[in-house]
């Protein structure tokens, strides 16, 4: 058989197009996909908990609350003793949760806490002990000890399993005592909590003391409408996310990396307010807009986000993931999404083990008193790592901050391929004290590589 050569450039095209279609596929396709699942209500939905892939629930309005045990498969109602509008569920184990109902038809005005013991077949009722205080938002680190926040201001905390409770210490800043929305501890010790008011301003609070003192974030830092949700990285670097609903006005992140002294704000080019955000693994992190009828999703840390249409386009106002496999996502009319993450071809295991794992090591010697060697490592190149260049190359850069996050120190940008790797610093010029560095890849931060503390010592 002869090949004319206009034949072997049309196969040759085809191939082509089928490699990169194939290929393509993979790209389009990173991020995952939602698909819309149908329930038997069409209640507004204002928060998704699951303990794990199977067991989850969902609460709203009018005192709803649905159980699964085949990931969302199917339904059951349960009974919640309260007609009242559910702000938040919380569970820790598949049997133990708790759930907040505001109560604003009957004095007293205030809130209604439900406990289940029985993974919510039964749920027992309790009046908060204060009135006009509005829970949104529960979490309980163990069967004991818990947090709540709420309106118009309240971090309070049990050490009971939540029979009484007790407002925290909090500073006297202006910003201290404005509503709360979320709280989370990154361990038993640093915690952060984030609320604010719609076009006043927004807050987040910070303990280093497990909760025993908060402290509000400095004025001049604090953005004009609330901080709805945060992800703690590690003790010193944490992002949050909120903006404005009104037109014209962009979706709001905030970060810090020296544990909440200072913070960074940045409004991104995508309309709407982030009612929530969480990550599904290190790098893949998503936020819904509630009423523009997006999410948005984030595949290197946060660092950029685009915009997606959910199916349907339904209105999500909440987001989990229990692991990185399954994902769930509630909103109004009874809108429920389940995720399917993405189809990545097969890669050699040790490929697959290095995917994201940056890692950042303590610099020798430490104490420092002129030179001293940093280290760390590049993952293997991969096609789903955002920054690689062709050759497998990054711009590998340490910066060094001082105790109040102001960046005191750049090494001189190297290119480097996988592997372990060292730059050896001359931080003569530093004053006595102590420091911290972080790993930064193409001028982007990455957190999960974490900080090392560095001191300085003559």
């Amino acid at each position: 058989m002869k090949w004319r050569y206009i034949d072997i450039f049309n196969f040759m095209a085809k191939c082509i197009l089928a490699v990169f279609l194939f290929f393509g596929q993979f790209a389009i396709m990173a991020q995952g996909t939602w698909e819309k699942k149908d329930l038997p209500t069409i209640q507004f939905f204002r928060s998704v908990f699951f303990t794990d892939s199977l067991y989850g629930w969902i609460a709203g309005d009018s005192g709803i609350i649905l159980h699964t045990v085949d990931g969302g498969d199917s339904w059951v109602a349960q009974n919640s003793h309260t007609d009242n509008e559910i702000t938040d569920i919380f569970f820790l184990s598949r049997n133990l949760g708790w759930a907040a109902a505001l109560n604003y038809i009957v004095p007293p005005y205030g809130t209604i806490l439900l406990k289940t013991d029985n993974g919510g077949a039964t749920w027992i009722p309790q009046n908060y002990p204060e009135e006009n205080i509005f829970i949104t938002c529960i979490l309980f680190r163990d069967s004991l000890n818990g947090w709540m926040g709420g309106r118009p201001h309240a971090i309070v905390r049990t050490a009971d399993g939540g029979v009484t409770w007790n407002q925290a210490t909090v500073d006297t800043s202006i910003l201290a005592f404005f509503p709360v929305l979320t709280i989370q501890f990154y361990n038993d010790q640093y915690g952060y909590a984030s609320g604010g008011m719609f076009d006043i301003a927004g807050v987040i609070w910070r303990t280093s003391n497990g909760g025993d003192t908060w402290y509000a974030i400095d004025p001049s830092d604090a953005p004009a409408d609330e901080v709805h949700s945060l992800h703690i990285f590690d003790s010193i670097t944490v992002m949050g996310a909120g903006g404005d609903p009104d037109f014209g006005y962009g979706v709001g992140m905030i970060r810090t990396f020296d544990g909440g002294i200072n913070w960074e704000y940045d409004e991104l080019d995508i309309q709407g307010n982030a009612t929530d955000l969480d990550f599904r693994n290190a790098t893949e992190a998503w936020a819904p807009l509630g009423q523009q009828r997006k999410m948005i999703y984030s595949l290197d840390a946060g660092n950029t986000w685009t915009p997606i249409f959910p199916p349907d386009s339904v209105s999500i106002y909440d987001v989990t993931f229990p692991d990185s496999q399954h994902g769930y996502a509630v909103g109004r009319d009874g809108a429920f999404l389940k995720y399917h993450p993405p189809v990545i071809p097969s890669a050699p295991q040790n490929q697959v083990n290095d995917l994201f794992n940056y890692l950042l090591f303590q610099n020798i010697p430490n104490p420092v008193q002129r030179n001293t060697t940093i280290g760390f490592r590049i993952p293997a190149a991969n096609p789903y790592i955002v920054g690689f260049a062709d050759n497998g190359e990054v711009k590998i850069q340490i910066r060094l901050f001082d105790g109040f996050g102001k960046i005191v120190f750049r090494s001189q940008e190297q290119r480097m391929i996988t592997g372990n790797h060292e730059i050896n610093v001359d931080l003569s010029k530093l004053n006595n004290g102590v420091y911290f560095y972080r790993l930064y890849v193409n001028d982007y931060l990455v957190p999960l590589a974490g900080a090392k503390r560095l001191i300085v010592a003559r």
